[in-house]
């Protein structure tokens, strides 16, 4: 079995083998709030991930939530927006940017922060008691970390609306009826179940893994002339991969693909 060496932190804990990393938000008692210096862990461990050539991200929680949000028992800034602007929002955006297919196993509360964070994956797969709370309006603040700009285009505006102005728990069960997330599955299975996916990613032609995170991102703004070129010039791309000559021999051979990532 592969397993590389990453650095020890202290809120967090990544995990990378054969190919297939695993961060996990590390601060139980607090039910995985997240603080500035959890961000720059949480930050630097992406790096890991890209420096270890791993081929598949899985993020969860420990204990009983996946992250409760911002942490409040400290005094909170006087302008809460530059906390976002020094440490939440570089993480969301190196997120969003990173290489392979991001995977979240959301096994318990994902609320404020956390519930922005639980749904700015590829796949999310949340336990059967899992739920979704966009707690902001209790507290006189707005969604943050992204949620504005991903609520609407995984919902539909009244539904996000309805999410962020009324502040109410989100069942995993309602979630996936409304196509917030993808997979709903036992408490005890959550896990394993998104470790299970991430090693079919990480069996996967990586190189087009990433063209279709960057090409996916990208639609949400662009024209149609505009993608049909963003397709082109990905589809160059991935042309020229190796994966693509073994999918093609593969096919013609009828076997399995072996695909090794570049």
């Amino acid at each position: 079995m592969n397993r590389n060496t990453v650095p020890a932190y202290d809120m967090i804990r990544l995990t990378i083998a054969d190919d297939v990393a695993t961060l996990t938000w590390a601060r139980p008692v607090r039910l995985n709030a997240i603080t500035e210096p959890m961000f720059a862990e949480a930050s630097d461990a992406l790096k890991q991930v890209v420096a270890h050539g791993a081929r598949a991200l899985v993020i969860t929680g420990e204990g009983r939530a996946f992250c409760a949000g911002a942490d409040l028992q400290d005094e909170p800034p006087a302008d809460v927006g530059q906390a976002l602007e020094d440490s939440f929002n570089p993480f969301i955006e190196q997120l969003f940017a990173l290489p392979v297919p991001v995977i979240t196993a959301v096994n318990g509360a994902a609320a404020g922060a956390g519930c922005a964070l639980a749904l700015a994956a590829d796949i999310i797969i949340a336990a059967r008691s899992a739920y979704f709370l966009l707690a902001f309006v209790n507290i006189g603040l707005v969604p943050d970390v992204g949620a504005t700009w991903l609520l609407p285009r995984l919902v539909g505006r009244a539904r996000a609306a309805e999410l962020m102005m009324l502040g109410e728990k989100l069942s995993a069960e309602k979630a996936e009826s409304w196509g917030l997330i993808n997979r709903v599955v036992a408490d005890d299975e959550v896990v394993s179940q998104a470790q299970a996916l991430a090693a079919r990613f990480a069996r996967g032609p990586t190189q087009a893994y990433r063209l279709m995170r960057a090409n996916l991102l990208a639609s949400e703004t662009q024209t149609l002339s505009q993608t049909l070129l963003a397709e082109r010039l990905a589809q160059r791309e991935a042309g020229a991969t190796s994966d693509f000559m073994e999918g093609v021999a593969a096919f013609r051979e009828r076997r399995l693909a072996r695909f090794t990532g570049r």
